[in-house]
């Protein structure tokens, strides 16, 4: 699913985020998952900070769907507000790379900064 998607919001000292299949900000895989995280009544103790993953979402707290995002500093100020699941073992450096990347207003990259291959192991 992740492969060749963009990280299409980038923010250098708090997050890149990507998993939008349309690149916009606003797409997803059509359907939502429940927040597993404090506030939304499931215990996360997994801290926001540099190299964790979480889930992105719009304001209901049940509305993430395949955008993520990944700590490029701490921000325990969203810890049990965001479903943190993961942390970058390997490849911090390239997350440093796109988050220097130059942006627009938007926070979008002037430049894609694509996904070439996505691999999740436990």
């Amino acid at each position: 699913f992740y492969d060749g998607l963009i990280f299409h919001r980038v923010i250098s000292g708090f997050m890149i985020q990507g998993g939008d299949p349309t690149g916009t900000g606003m797409g997803g895989p059509g359907h939502h998952i429940k927040g597993e995280f404090r506030a939304n009544g499931v215990e996360n103790n997994l801290s926001h900070e540099r190299g964790v993953l979480s889930m992105a979402r719009a304001g209901d707290p049940n509305s993430a769907g395949s955008q993520f995002f990944i700590m490029h500093e701490d921000g325990p100020f969203l810890d049990g507000n965001y479903a943190a699941f993961g942390k970058i073992i390997e490849g911090i450096e390239v997350v440093d790379q796109i988050a220097a990347t130059p942006t627009d207003r938007a926070d979008r990259p002037l430049s894609e900064q694509k996904m070439k291959k996505v691999t999740v192991t436990r």
